[in-house]
């Protein structure tokens, strides 16, 4: 057979397979004018998930618990009892995921690595089970990802493995130890798990990052305990114990560390030989005055210090923003000269993860109330101005369709921090998880959204501002935390109960989208 006969027999299997549901020509899939050429030459295009909330295989060839899968078992947390025990079952399926992405154009894929898959008791013994699954899921990206690309007509190229190595699960075992987080010996623990993951990983990775959203594990787990391990004082939450005072910051301050002391690790052994690159995941909602008051514009700031500030602020100047300092005073921890040498300007490159934006406006703090890290901002939130919502509401409760509040938030990053390389490593939104199949794959407010972040995202990088790449949350539906399945972000609808996987009009967005020109 010729080879133009077989592309062609290849081609008619791909439209009977229902691969082209979606007329790339429809007005539903209007790109806005945005195009691979609308970016730089090498800007990189994925997507993006966590261990826990796509893995499943929970109890599978010896992972061990993480504090999640604790933490949901207590009954009626959850709707339904939901938990990620089995979620998407991406342990089982990534290579119909990793092919879902090449069909899609994709280019990259940020995934977490469980740190209890591969140490189910944090550190000792290996699990060589868990090891070989992130082998074979990084080796499909690399060499089958570009074989299923010559055979679906979509651009020869591999899709480039993006590892996180901690996504908020924490082994179980290192919070029994030393109570995780706040346990200065988690430091020494996770630069060695992360020591172990560069020598194995490390000959084909070559972009690694140490923790997404550090913030959200220090705050939500340790101020308000709506997320594991759930510590917080009595008012800002239903805890058995904690101290919303203190334990924030000391959490934060040990991923810190934790952070600079992996990075370390990977600059002095391996770096040289691999050729990779090495940063953190910081998400970041953008702080607008409410009015042009100086109390608003302070609040404003403050809350951006407190937010972003709190990690990136010692990455790039080694010290915490003047601003927490002043307010937290001796409940904030201090970097002694030494660590200042290991944490400033350790990060290679910033991934900014940007939904949203909300007003903010100066509050009196009540004295009344023990400290807390939240309470320590002084700051309210509001959701609207003379009536008029700051933008049109997704399903989460807290994600407004804000596009210049990304614009707003690069700019910041790049004004403030000196234009660091950036990723902007997750932006979506999310539609109820109960949405009827057919109104699910037509979610014309995702196109949307996509489409005008992106197009603000462009203007960031017409003015100058260093961002490298785009990676879009999720490429599944799957497991949100304490929203369990009630939410969707994925751009392929996912049926929970038989874990077939559809893509939605979004998809099928991107992939016109990323259409390479031969």
């Amino acid at each position: 057979m010729r080879w133009p006969l077989l592309f062609l027999v290849l081609y008619l299997l791909a439209l009977a397979d229902g691969q082209l549901e979606f007329s790339p020509e429809s007005t539903e899939l209007d790109t806005g004018g945005l195009s691979r050429d609308s970016f730089p030459k090498d800007f990189i295009y994925g997507t993006a998930t966590s261990a826990y909330q796509v893995e499943g295989a929970a109890h599978q060839d010896g992972r061990g618990d993480s504090i999640w899968d604790v933490f949901l078992r207590q009954p009626g947390l959850e709707v339904n009892n939901a938990s990620g025990e089995v979620t998407v079952d991406q342990y089982h399926r990534y290579k119909e995921d990793i092919d879902l992405m090449a069909k899609l154009n994709f280019d990259a894929y940020r995934f977490s690595i469980s740190w209890s898959r591969i140490f189910p008791n944090g550190t000792g013994k290996v699990n060589w089970k868990g090891v070989a699954y992130y082998d074979r899921l990084i080796n499909y990206m690399l060499q089958k990802g570009m074989f299923i690309n010559y055979l679906t007509f979509v651009s020869p190229f591999c899709i480039t493995p993006y590892a996180n190595l901690n996504h908020y699960d924490l082994p179980q075992a290192l919070q029994e130890r030393y109570n995780g987080w706040l346990g200065r010996q988690v430091v020494k623990d996770f630069a060695d798990y992360a020591d172990f993951c560069f020598k194995m990983y490390g000959d084909r990775v070559k972009n690694w990052f140490t923790f997404n959203e550090p913030r959200v594990v220090a705050a939500l787990g340790y101020d308000n305990g709506y997320f594991a391990p759930s510590r917080c004082s009595q008012p800002y939450g239903n805890c058995t114990a904690g101290d919303s005072g203190t334990e924030p910051y000391v959490a934060a301050h040990n991923l810190i560390l934790c952070h600079a002391s992996a990075v370390q690790r990977y600059r002095e052994k391996y770096q040289k030989s691999q050729k990779g690159r090495i940063g953190i995941l910081l998400d970041f909602v953008w702080y607008e005055p409410l009015t042009r008051g100086k109390s608003d514009e302070y609040a404003a700031q403050r809350a951006r210090d407190f937010h972003l500030g709190w990690f990136l602020h010692p990455i790039v100047y080694g010290e915490y923003p003047k601003t927490m300092q002043n307010i937290v005073k001796d409940r904030l921890p201090k970097f002694t000269k030494e660590e200042v040498n290991i944490v400033k300007g350790s990060a290679d490159v910033i991934g900014i993860n940007q939904y949203t934006a909300f007003y903010m406006q100066h509050v009196t703090v009540n004295k009344s109330m023990p400290p807390g890290y939240q309470n320590d901002w002084q700051v309210g939130f509001v959701y609207e101005k003379n009536g008029v919502p700051i933008g049109p509401k997704a399903y989460s409760y807290w994600l407004y369709e804000v596009p210049w509040g990304l614009y707003k938030a690069i700019m910041y990053v790049k004004e403030r921090y000196g234009n660091p390389t950036m990723i902007l490593a997750e932006n979506g939104m999310d539609q109820p998880g109960n949405v009827t199949i057919p109104d699910g794959l037509k979610d014309t407010q995702r196109v949307n959204y996509y489409r005008s972040y992106i197009q603000q995202l462009k203007k960031t990088v017409d003015e100058g501002a260093n961002v490298i790449g785009y990676f879009a949350w999720s490429l599944l539906d799957n497991f949100e935390w304490r929203l369990g399945y009630t939410s969707r972000f994925g751009i392929t609808f996912v049926d929970f109960k038989t874990l077939k996987r559809t893509p939605k009009m979004s998809a099928y967005w991107f992939q016109k989208m990323l259409s390479r020109k031969h």
